[in-house]
C-alpha cells in the first residue's frame, strides 16, 4: 500500500514539475515577495517632508530646525510664513506633518517654563504620520531636556528586547516565512483535486486501489514539501541575506514548519474537495487567504481585535506559525513555548483533515 501511496506522491510531484511554467509559478512569487516585501511592507518612516513654520528667530528656535534637518526621518524641510501656508504644504501634500514654533521659544526654554510646539498632522496618512509625529516629539522632549537646565529627579532609558535598532526587516521576513509558505501549500493542495475533475482523471483516481484516505495523503505531501521548502528558502535569505539574527534551534523551527504545512494541507484539500473547477479553488484560496493574514496579528495585534475575531484568530494556523516564527528567530523560543504553539497547529491539522476527507469520502461513495 505504501509503494502505491508513493507512487501517486511521485505522480503529483511529477506533473507539479513537469513544465517550466509550474516551477516558474512556484519560484517566482517567492522570489519576488522575498526581494519586495521586505522594503515595501514597513512602517519605518525616513526621507519625510515636513513643513514648519518658526516664529522664533532666537538660536534655540533654529538649533531645534536644525536637529529635525538631521534626523534620517525627515529628508525635505518646507519653511513657511504663515498658518495657511502651513495648512496648504499639507493639503497639497507637499509634507508629511507641519510643525509650528511659537514665537516666545526660545525665551521660555532658556527659562525653563513650559512651551508648547504646534503639530498638523496629516490624517490621510495616519500611521505614517504618527510614526513622524513620534520622532518630531523625541527631538524636542531631548532637546528641552538639555536646554532646561535642571537636573531631572528621574529619566527613563529605553531598552528595545529582541530588536534592539528597530530593523523591520527583523519583523518582516520571519512573518514572510509563514506568508509566503502559506500560498504555495494552499494552491497546490487546493488545485489537486480540482485539477483531476477538470482533465476528467477523478473518476479514474477513485476506482483505483487507493483508499479515500490514501489519496489524501498523496495529495497532501507535495503541499507539505512545497511549503517546508519555500519556508526554508525564505529563512534562509532571512538570515544569510538580510542578517535576521536566529537565536532558537532549528529542529524547533522545522517542527513548526511541519505543524503549520500540515494544517495548512488539511485546509487546501478541502477547498479542493469542495471546488468543482481550478477557478473555483483559486477563488477559495483567496477567500481564506485575505482574512488568515488580517486575522494572525502580522497588520494589527490581536489583542486589539473584538473578542469574536480573537476567537477566530484562535483558529487560524497563520496566528500560531507567526508566533513561533518570530519567536524563534528572535526570542530563542524553547520547548515550553514551542510545544503551546505547535500542539495547537497539530490540533488544527487534525480537525482540517478529518473534515476535508469526510467530504472526500462522501463524494468518492456517491
Amino acid at each position: 500500500m505504501w509503494r502505491r501511496i508513493l507512487t501517486l506522491i511521485a505522480k503529483e510531484l511529477a506533473q507539479l514539475l513537469s513544465s517550466r511554467r509550474n516551477v516558474a509559478m512556484l519560484m517566482m512569487p517567492l522570489l519576488v515577495q522575498l526581494v519586495v516585501f521586505p522594503f515595501a511592507t514597513t512602517l519605518e518612516v525616513r526621507s519625510a517632508a515636513i513643513a514648519i513654520l518658526n516664529e522664533d528667530p532666537g538660536a534655540e528656535a533654529v538649533e531645534l530646525v536644525n536637529r529635525i534637518a538631521a534626523a534620517s526621518a525627515f529628508g525635505t524641510l518646507h519653511p513657511v510664513h504663515s498658518e495657511a501656508g502651513l495648512e496648504q504644504a499639507i493639503d497639497a501634500q507637499k509634507a508629511l506633518l507641519g510643525l509650528r514654533i511659537p514665537p516666545d521659544f526660545s525665551r521660555k526654554l532658556l527659562e525653563g517654563t513650559p512651551v508648547t510646539v504646534q503639530a498638523l498632522i496629516d490624517g490621510r496618512k495616519s500611521n505614517a504620520a504618527q510614526i513622524a509625529f513620534s520622532y518630531i516629539r523625541g527631538i524636542t522632549s531631548t532637546f528641552a531636556d538639555e536646554r532646561a537646565g535642571q537636573v531631572l529627579p528621574a529619566r527613563i532609558e529605553r531598552r528595545n528586547l529582541y530588536n534592539p535598532n528597530l530593523d523591520y526587516k527583523w519583523f518582516v521576513l520571519p512573518s514572510l516565512v509563514a506568508i509566503i509558505s502559506t500560498i504555495g501549500c494552499l494552491l497546490v493542495t487546493a488545485l489537486s483535486l480540482a485539477r483531476e475533475r477538470e482533465e476528467g482523471t477523478y473518476d479514474q483516481l477513485l476506482v483505483t486501489p487507493l483508499t479515500p484516505g490514501y489519496i489524501m495523503v498523496g495529495k497532501a505531501v507535495p503541499g507539505i514539501l512545497v511549503a517546508m521548502v519555500q519556508a526554508s528558502v525564505i529563512a534562509a535569505a532571512a538570515v544569510f541575506l538580510y542578517g535576521v539574527p536566529f537565536t532558537g534551534q532549528l529542529w524547533m523551527l522545522l517542527l513548526a514548519m511541519f505543524a503549520y504545512a500540515l494544517a495548512l494541507s488539511g485546509v487546501g484539500l478541502l477547498i479542493s474537495a469542495i471546488s468543482a473547477s481550478q477557478q473555483q479553488a483559486f477563488l477559495g484560496v483567496f477567500c481564506f487567504m485575505v482574512p488568515s493574514v488580517v486575522l494572525s496579528g502580522y497588520l494589527a495585534p490581536v489583542e486589539n481585535m473584538p473578542a469574536p475575531l480573537q476567537m477566530l484568530s484562535a483558529v487560524n494556523p497563520l496566528t500560531h506559525f507567526i508566533a513561533l516564527s518570530k519567536g524563534i528567530f528572535l526570542k530563542g523560543f524553547g520547548l515550553a513555548e514551542v510545544v503551546p504553539a505547535v500542539s495547537a497547529l497539530f490540533a488544527i491539522a487534525a480537525v482540517t483533515l478529518f473534515v476535508a476527507h469526510r467530504v472526500f469520502d462522501r463524494q468518492a461513495r456517491s
